[in-house]
């Protein structure tokens, strides 16, 4: 008789649900709107590519930044066309807006920022967070139980973009319409004057994009499949925990 052997047997990892519906859902919407709003800023950017600080912005003034044109390749459309920029600029932009409300407000009175993004008090020790740090240099990824949580940094990027750096994209962005000048005079002394709140959306739009690539950057070697897969569907294979 064969005596039964003395090996462990392998766990199956487990799949648990990570995201929810409105968050896959805000994701992907956001990830389109985004990249519409970006191309289709770069092509209205082409038509004047200087930036100012205060209220005023022409030839005879002076930037504080000039560029080249952005290549016809990156803007929307594929060619310049100041018109047609705006056009998708602008049909963009309120389904933008009214999204991240959305999204907001089901993050505070459904529980994702207290259950998820709000910050234990053991996270902010200093201790924990250069942790943390050292973790991200690292390349060490949670598993086990601990994949299941966004750690301190994750936590910081994703309520400065979705509670900061997005509301003043859009709040830059109203600054810059004489329509909202006239019906909201108060966006333009928040911000110092249409020309600064044109540099800071410029700034904002940017560090964002920077924010992208290193978010894919994670998501490629943390594992693709996995991470992707539970942006759609929602289920997540829990990484084995390290012994």
């Amino acid at each position: 008789m064969e005596s039964a052997s003395s090996e462990p047997i392998a766990a199956e990892p487990k799949l648990v649900l990570r995201h929810k519906g409105p968050t896959r859902l805000w994701h992907w919407l956001n990830a389109l709107l985004l990249y519409v709003l970006f191309a289709s800023g770069l092509g209205i950017f082409n038509a004047h590519p200087r930036l100012y600080w205060g209220h005023y912005g022409a030839n005879l003034d002076r930037p504080w930044l000039v560029l080249e044109r952005f290549g016809s390749w990156i803007t929307l459309p594929a060619h310049y066309n100041l018109a047609m920029s705006r056009h998708w600029h602008l049909s963009a932009a309120p389904i933008f807006a009214f999204a991240l409300l959305f999204y907001m407000v089901w993050s505070l009175f459904g529980g994702h920022l207290a259950r998820d993004l709000a910050f234990r008090r053991d996270e902010l020790a200093p201790r924990h967070v250069w942790q943390d740090i050292k973790d991200h240099v690292r390349l060490r990824f949670p598993t086990g139980e601990a994949a299941l949580r966004y750690n301190m940094l994750q936590k910081a990027s994703y309520i400065g973009v979705i509670f900061v750096a997005l509301p003043i994209l859009i709040l830059t962005g109203l600054t810059m319409s004489p329509g909202m000048n006239a019906a909201w005079p108060w966006l333009v002394d928040l911000f110092g004057g249409r020309q600064s709140a044109r540099s800071i959306h410029f700034i904002t739009a940017f560090m964002l994009v920077a924010f992208f690539l290193v978010h894919m950057l994670m998501v490629v070697l943390a594992g693709p499949l996995n991470e992707i897969r539970s942006m759609i569907s929602g289920r997540y294979r829990v990484p084995e925990a390290r012994r």
